[in-house]
């Protein structure tokens, strides 16, 4: 079975053999993307919720920070990072307490965009591969399709010898073809959702780092005493 399908891809037409060399290609590359993509995911995934738990058990937002720095590949850092930045700036514009927590919020959703599209990227691959794998199966096939008729008026015979070999092919283009695409449209659906949960992880760490600048600025926010009057 297996020396027959490799002597019938030999013998196959130049384009029949273009077709398909494409399709192994687009597999090897969506195979290749889903199994980095994994790694990725899961990795961001481990290190956010770690960092997370990290970042809550500090006692102050400079300590949960320095906390977070041992581990720059982890989502959470450069979100982090932005944070941090916008909030020493606005403090040194002497910017109000509502200010600030406004800027920081902004620098942390951005921080969040950044990181999503920074997990997100080459997921198009797997995107495109789902879409097209079938219609380049599919041109294969109609070449195949083409082949035999063409046999057929050469030979001027309607045998199953003389139209097989082009019908093996089409369906040889169809078959591969949608060997290619479902692993990457599973793929494709599964690492969305994966992010989806990395999404949810990282607006909740924004939330929680948005709390503590809140609780920083009223730590030091000067007490107005019952009483005192203004001069």
């Amino acid at each position: 079975m297996e020396f027959s399908f490799f002597s019938m891809i030999a013998q196959a037409s130049l384009v029949a053999k273009a077709v398909l060399a494409l399709l192994v290609l687009m597999s090897i590359g969506s195979w290749g993307m889903m199994i980095q993509k994994f790694i990725a995911l899961s990795a961001a995934s481990r290190k956010a919720l770690s960092g997370t738990e990290r970042f809550e058990k500090a006692a102050s937002l400079r300590e949960a920070v320095q906390s977070l720095g041992s581990d720059p590949a982890s989502p959470l850092y450069y979100i982090a990072h932005q944070g941090v930045l916008e909030f020493n700036r606005s403090k040194e514009l002497g910017n109000s307490s509502e200010v600030v927590v406004d800027n920081v919020r902004r620098a942390l959703r951005q921080g969040v965009a950044s990181e999503l599209s920074r997990l997100q990227r080459s997921l198009s691959v797997l995107a495109t591969t789902a879409n097209t794998a079938p219609f380049i199966g599919l041109f294969g096939t109609v070449w195949g399709i083409m082949s035999s008729f063409h046999s057929i008026g050469m030979l001027k015979s309607a045998s199953l010898a003389t139209v097989a070999p082009g019908i093996s092919e089409a369906l040889v283009a169809t078959a591969i073809g949608l060997g290619v695409a479902v692993p990457a449209t599973v793929g494709f659906n599964i690492f969305m959702g994966r992010l989806s949960q990395v999404d949810t992880l990282l607006v909740n760490f924004a939330g929680f780092f948005l709390n503590r600048v809140q609780r920083e600025l009223n730590a030091h926010r000067p007490v107005q005493r019952a009483g005192a009057t203004e001069l």
